[in-house]
């Protein structure tokens, strides 16, 4: 019976985030941490558990060899269903709160130089699903775009004339940012060959077989063209993102426009990027500061 109703206060949870229209990988997510919470409360109903028992289960985790930043996005998955329990008067108490997880080592972004994303982006040939990618590939480095909000843009999201792309972000947060004006041509380069590849869809990137691009086409897609145009690093969605940023705060130095325009709700998210900055400042010391350079 304790089993029957932690699945169906998971599914619950899970009906009501979906309301709130998260993303399918975000609902994902929630369900693998909650599944694997149900399985260490070894048949207990939610309401049994207490704040001992989520740390124990935090350790077994950990001993299982999960990652603290996977062990962090659990824990914070745990405590907003029992958030959702206590509001729906399941439980008298959250015991997640005051926890929390193991520190983990802080890595920084992994980012292109421009010499590198000048590389990537160097011309396409004329094949549609090339044009496609060197459109979708400018367009996420000129603006900063997450790979979700690349392959969520609909036709009427960009605006050619006036330079802008409304995206929706996280918690469905609509902002809109600026597009240079080389992504803006490859974009007016693939429509004429959308018109050809489309469906009966909004979407304004496609895959060969006229729906919507998924996420893993992109990311296959990207490596390929690594590949082609010789660039050695190690190539991901993400990094075109990080690139964007790290390029555009080590020019401006402007940190909340860099913030605004990547969507991030904490300036502390944003500021990973001032120690890339610094990291470039820091090597251009060494090569051109005479007291710098070794003997």
């Amino acid at each position: 019976m304790a089993d029957d109703a932690f699945s169906k206060s998971i599914a619950d949870f899970l009906t009501r985030l979906e309301a709130r229209h998260y993303s399918p990988r975000t609902l994902d997510l929630y369900q693998r941490d909650l599944a694997r919470l149900a399985e260490l409360a070894g048949g207990r109903a939610p309401e049994q558990l207490n704040s001992h028992d989520i740390r124990r289960f935090l350790a077994t985790l950990h001993a299982r060899g999960q990652a603290p930043k996977s062990l962090a996005r659990t824990l914070s998955a745990w405590r907003n269903f029992y958030l959702f329990l206590a509001r729906d008067n399941q439980v008298s108490a959250n015991p997640c709160v005051g926890l929390r997880p193991p520190k983990g080592e802080k890595r920084l972004p992994n980012a292109l130089s421009p010499d590198e994303m000048a590389q990537l982006l160097n011309g396409t040939d004329g094949d549609p699903l090339a044009l496609r990618d060197h459109a979708m590939f400018e367009l996420m480095y000129s603006s900063g775009l997450r790979l979700s909000e690349l392959v969520g843009l609909d036709l009427g999201s960009l605006d050619l004339d006036s330079g802008e792309v409304r995206v929706r972000g996280k918690g469905s947060k609509d902002r809109i940012v600026p597009v240079g004006q080389q992504a803006l041509a490859a974009v007016r380069a693939w429509l004429p060959q959308r018109k050809g590849l489309a469906k009966d869809t909004p979407a304004l990137f496609v895959g060969a077989r006229g729906e919507r691009i998924s996420t893993g086409v992109v990311g296959q897609r990207l490596k390929r063209l690594a590949v082609l145009h010789g660039v050695n690093q190690r190539v991901h969605p993400h990094a075109l993102r990080h690139s964007f940023a790290s390029h555009v705060l080590q020019s401006s130095g402007d940190l909340r426009a860099v913030q605004e325009m990547l969507g991030h709700a904490s300036l502390s998210t944003t500021q990973v990027y001032t120690h890339l900055d610094f990291q470039h400042l820091a090597k251009v010391y060494d090569q051109a500061h005479p007291r710098a350079k070794k003997k």
